[in-house]
């Protein structure tokens, strides 16, 4: 067998992982890149599987020193593939061939990471100061796997960055707000609400220097604050369609899962704590989730 064919097998198997990756563990984004055309899904898994990984590596360990560790070794792992250097990891393996086929800014990669390191290196009881502090984290985690996506694509638009700006915003604070249960049974902590919201909602407190958002009967409205911020994003982004080019219209297909858990928050009144909002795929059935998806991207709309 000639060294091609197993270069050619290892790449088809590290591809089949960051697919096997993003159906595992990001199964609402899994269905809306499958109405991606073929010739962009390939970066579009590559850059999930990317946020996977790196998503996890908090997430899978009792000791954030070890959480962070991974992260660093990641950001390791970015800068030899970035350099040409080949490491031998699944999805850094896809990454190299995606980046020396596409057109896609490497700073995108650095800067999700780089938000990533800061969220995981933050003091014990830090939370955000503002919503634009989670903004700012959430498009550095969520928008920027869609501008990469698009620069993938060689769609070059400023209408569709802008629209995927908001997009990704709103996905990231939706998501956020959705997995505070698992961060509280983890940490026994509020992490994701920020310091102004809790003030507003009384659910702020200052004790020696520390801050710290408590449980209250008020975190339903704290939840519906931030959601209403993301539900604003997702109105924006609408608001920029018509302007849209239509071969970014697939790309921008995650303000579908965005909006089912938004209205998933509002079914349970913000209660993020509501068993439901975990099950099926948002919160309503897996078929019914498929319908609603495959019925945007019939009509080229998001």
């Amino acid at each position: 067998m000639s060294r091609g064919n197993v270069a050619s097998g290892g790449l088809r198997t590290a591809l089949s992982y960051c697919v096997q990756q993003v159906r595992s563990y990001d199964y609402h984004n899994y269905l809306c890149l499958l109405h991606l055309p073929p010739a962009m899904r390939r970066a579009a898994f590559t850059f999930r599987a990317f946020n996977v990984e790196t998503a996890k590596a908090m997430d899978v360990v009792s000791d954030p020193r070890k959480g962070l560790m991974r992260l660093l070794w990641w950001k390791d792992v970015v800068d030899k593939v970035c350099a040409g250097k080949t490491v031998e990891h699944p999805v850094a393996l896809a990454l190299s061939s995606v980046l020396s086929e596409h057109k896609v800014s490497k700073h995108w990669l650095k800067r999700s990471l780089e938000a990533r390191i800061n969220d995981g290196n933050r003091e014990e009881d830090a939370i955000p100061e503002n919503v634009p502090e989670l903004e700012r984290y959430a498009e550095d985690t969520q928008s920027t796997i869609l501008y990469m996506t698009l620069q993938a694509g060689g769609i070059q638009s400023t209408v569709a960055d802008h629209a995927a700006s908001h997009i990704g915003k709103a996905s990231g604070l939706l998501l956020l707000l959705k997995a505070l249960p698992h961060h509280v049974s983890k940490q026994g902590k509020i992490p994701y609400i920020p310091a102004s919201v809790a003030e507003e909602c009384g659910l702020l407190a200052r004790e020696g220097g520390r801050t710290e958002v408590r449980m209250g009967d008020a975190l339903p409205d704290a939840v519906f604050k931030v959601a209403s911020v993301a539900e604003a994003h997702l109105q924006k982004a609408r608001e920029l369609a018509a302007s849209v080019p239509a071969e970014a219209l697939p790309v921008l297909l995650p303000a579908v899962p965005a909006q089912v858990l938004l209205d998933s928050l509002r079914r349970r009144e913000f209660n993020v704590f509501d068993s439901r909002l975990s099950s099926g795929v948002h919160g309503i059935s897996p078929l019914w989730y498929q319908l609603k998806l495959n019925w945007h991207a019939w009509r080229n709309k998001y």
